[in-house]
């Protein structure tokens, strides 16, 4: 995500006070603080949710001014949780290469970077969007990076259980945004996404178990067998597609949308329950396949929050 020189993880690159850090890699590297592809799959559960309270196209500039306060709270937050995490990045391989552990970016201009993204996009959802969906950012960011980052993530095994519930505030920023209130679709499909996050996540966790246990977070593959885990997934898989079906019962949605609830639900179970007998057989490393499940989990939200935005036009 940076212009660096490969090393080994654990080795933190500090420039010294004149040391030459081109001015394009630093902007590339103050963008990478706010980890864009994650904020795009945040974006992906705000605007479907938008036209759904809607009941068709909402207001073109609404979408605009909200995705970018989206951006800049989540971005924001993300800043801070890699200052919070820079000790522990250093040491695992997949984020050894983040602007804070080579030095691209120093620890006071992170922080610095991160606090000013939450204070402007406060600011900009209160006075652009509404108050209510300034308070839901400012609560999801500070939700992110002090329960989840500076409390649970070292601490329990459900901290992706708790933590998540910041990933799923976009549902409900998206519906205040053009209601200015909130309503059970809106929890709904923010429940939709709390028990999409663990299985969504566990199976990563799963394929970098290492890195988690060297630097002592205790996510859920690290303190429990495979078969555990996988257990835990088809689990949660069950309850997450069950809730996504209860849309259309109360009204909320229509026939396109249940078809595609359907069909992209049994097809996760599908990849939970093949994930499930793979550890129960007793399969490792590439033959458990377990980012099988991950890639999934990403295009079936995707599926499903589409579907949510185009179901208004085909009722």
């Amino acid at each position: 995500m940076t212009a660096v020189e490969s090393r080994p993880a654990g080795v933190v690159l500090t420039p010294s006070p004149g040391g030459h850090r081109p001015f394009g890699a630093r902007v590339k590297a103050f963008v990478a603080l706010t980890k864009p592809r994650i904020i795009e799959l945040l974006l992906i559960t705000t605007v479907p949710v938008m036209f759904l309270a809607e009941q068709g196209v909402p207001d073109l500039w609404l979408v605009l001014v909200t995705c970018v306060g989206g951006y800049l709270s989540a971005g924001g937050a993300n800043a801070l949780n890699m200052y919070i995490d820079r000790d522990i990045d250093a040491l695992m391989d997949r984020t050894s290469q983040r602007p804070l552990v080579t030095g691209m970016v120093s620890p006071r201009e992170g922080l610095a970077f991160g606090l000013a993204l939450a204070v402007i996009s406060t600011l900009w959802f209160g006075l652009l969007v509404n108050w209510l969906s300034a308070a839901l950012a400012l609560g999801a960011l500070l939700f992110y990076v002090v329960l989840y980052t500076m409390v649970l993530k070292r601490r329990t095994s459900q901290n992706i259980v708790w933590g998540g519930i910041a990933g799923c505030m976009p549902v409900f920023i998206g519906w205040s945004a053009v209601t200015n209130s909130l309503s059970w679709a809106a929890v709904i499909l923010f429940l939709v996404m709390f028990f999409w996050t663990p299985p969504h996540y566990w199976p990563l966790s799963m394929k970098v178990r290492e890195d988690y246990a060297r630097v002592g977070v205790p996510m859920l593959p690290v303190v429990a067998s495979n078969q555990t885990v996988a257990r835990q997934i088809v689990l949660y898989s069950w309850v997450m597609v069950g809730v996504s079906l209860l849309l259309t019962p109360l009204g909320y949605t229509g026939w396109f949308y249940t078809a595609v609830a359907l069909v992209a639900g049994g097809w996760w179970l599908w990849e939970a329950h093949g994930l499930q007998s793979r550890a129960k057989s007793g399969a490792t490393g590439g033959k458990l396949k377990e980012m099988r499940l991950f890639h999934w989990s990403i295009t079936y939200v995707s599926l499903l929050f589409v579907a949510v935005a185009v179901d208004p036009f085909l009722r």
